[in-house]
């Protein structure tokens, strides 16, 4: 591993944290708030830490796909513990695992919050907290290559480390256009999305920060009653279309830029993703007509959250914990299922979904005619044995890193429901679970133990596993392997 060029990329890393966080800091001085010092003096330690370790390029520049898997965990660690630290200076968030806790969820689009009282914490603050969705969506490491020089091959394995799903077509022949394109997009539905917000009468610092929000599918709201505090059927609706939106493969909007119309709806994981919203939409409008007596506001409170919850966006319009159980199996379910690979969207994500279960079908199909020959395919092509095999080992991977986070959360002696839900929307990067962490409750109850868990679980969530358990594994800080 190239140590030194390891330490150099994280070093240029913390430098670009330096300047985003003069963002939020001219936002408490547009309000006059006191924290625009502390954006100021976070700024300053990185700065100093960039000028240490990423002013001087090294001589070997080579990278590899190991390395490329431990800047992606080590980049997501320390850009969550250094924009923690504004939280703690200013007082609105004493504890640092508390501030940890909450800078973890903003940049992995968790969302689950340790916070009682949202509304007191300074607009600077609040607009932090929603940058770091905007930021984590589309991927820390994307956001750093479209604005630093690294080369093509450094870009490559970066990119292939932290874009999610179980395969990333590209979009164009080179990483770093990739990074730009995605990005492209990525504002543009943005903007749409504050211009549509503002139309619905909700004010330019709301609209910013909600659609920041809604575009990492992280769930942070400036608003105690999130999404609920504006009671207006029109912005439930905008938000809903965005979420969907946010949790599609950014590849399909390129498609349709490209006007190959046919191949987005040819895509089978797509087509899945809009019939499970669609199911569940249905069935939890039906089962909970008797909680709204009317037809269109059950269907409105439904749509909603079967759309902050596959996207594991996290906006709550609705206290889904009154709820009949079955509509709460549903969205039980779709926490796990997740988005689309390639989107902002966390879960497993439907793309593996649909391999699993293709997967059992052929195995069945195979003990019923055993000299027939069948194999896995996904949009008409043959599912490679690697891409079957990674699949396989990440569903091990995630039952096993739940199961044992369930284990140790539950030393806190909550309930079943709690318990378990916790740890399930961390791991899923949702926000709101059931029971004591509902989307009317928060994190705050829990030990130190079970959150730091719980920014574990949220980490290899948005990444996908493997880079954070490599960075644990001790053979790889061997000097030979």
């Amino acid at each position: 591993m190239n140590y030194r060029m390891v330490i150099y990329i994280l070093g240029r890393m913390l430098g670009i944290e330096a300047l985003i966080l003069q963002i939020p800091m001219i936002v408490s001085l547009i309000y006059g708030e006191n924290c625009a010092q502390d954006f100021m003096l976070t700024g300053a330690v990185l700065l100093v830490l960039f000028l240490i370790l990423g002013r001087k390029v090294p001589e070997n520049t080579n990278i590899y796909g190991k390395d490329g898997f431990v800047i992606v965990a080590f980049a997501w660690i320390f850009w969550s513990f250094f924009g923690a630290i504004p939280f703690c200076t200013t007082g609105a968030i004493p504890n640092f695992i508390d501030a940890f806790f909450e800078t973890v969820s903003g940049f992995t689009t968790t969302g689950s919050t340790i916070l009682t009282d949202i509304e007191v914490l300074p607009k600077g603050l609040l607009f932090w907290r929603s940058l770091t969705h905007w930021i984590g969506g589309m991927g820390v490491l994307v956001f750093v290559m479209v604005l630093t020089s690294l080369n093509e091959k450094q870009s490559m394995h970066l990119m292939r480390a932290e874009v999610p799903g179980p395969e990333a077509d590209k979009l164009l022949p080179k990483a770093k256009n990739n990074a730009r394109l995605l990005y492209a997009m990525y504002l543009a539905l943005t903007v749409l999305e504050i211009l549509f917000l503002l139309a619905g009468g909700m004010n330019l610092y709301d609209s910013i920060t909600h659609s920041f929000s809604t575009a990492g599918t992280g769930g942070f709201s400036n608003r105690n009653a999130s999404i609920g505090f504006y009671d207006s059927a029109y912005i439930d609706g905008v938000i809903t279309v965005f979420m969907i939106l946010f949790g599609v493969n950014f590849n399909m909007y390129f498609l349709l830029l490209i006007k190959e119309v046919k191949s987005v709806w040819k895509n089978e994981e797509v087509r899945a993703y809009f019939m499970i919203i669609a199911g569940a939409i249905a069935a939890i409008t039906i089962n909970t007509y008797s909680v709204y007596e009317s037809i269109g506001k059950a269907f409105r409170y439904s749509a909603f959250q079967v759309a902050s919850i596959i996207t594991t966006t996290g906006f709550g319009t609705a206290d889904f914990n009154m709820w009949p159980e079955f509509s709460k199996a549903i969205l039980m379910t779709l926490m796990i299922i997740g988005a689309c690979a390639g989107s902002t969207g966390g879960g497993m994500k439907v793309s593996r979904f649909l391999i699993l279960l293709k997967s059992i079908k052929k195995e069945v199909k195979q003990l019923l005619h055993p000299k027939a020959v069948s194999v896995t395919r996904i949009n008409g092509k043959k599912v490679g044995a690697d891409t079957l095999r990674g699949v396989y080992i990440y569903f091990f991977a995630y039952i096993l890193i739940l199961v044992v986070s369930v284990l140790i959360v539950s030393l806190n002696n909550f309930d079943f429901s709690t318990t378990f839900s916790s740890v399930l929307t961390t791991l899923n990067n949702v926000g709101p679970g059931i029971s004591l962490v509902g989307p009317t409750e928060n994190f705050a109850k829990f030990s130190g133990l079970s959150k730091l868990v719980f920014c574990f679980d949220m980490l290899a969530g948005r990444l996908e596993i493997f880079p954070i358990l490599m960075v644990m594994s001790p053979s790889l800080w061997r000097r030979r392997f």
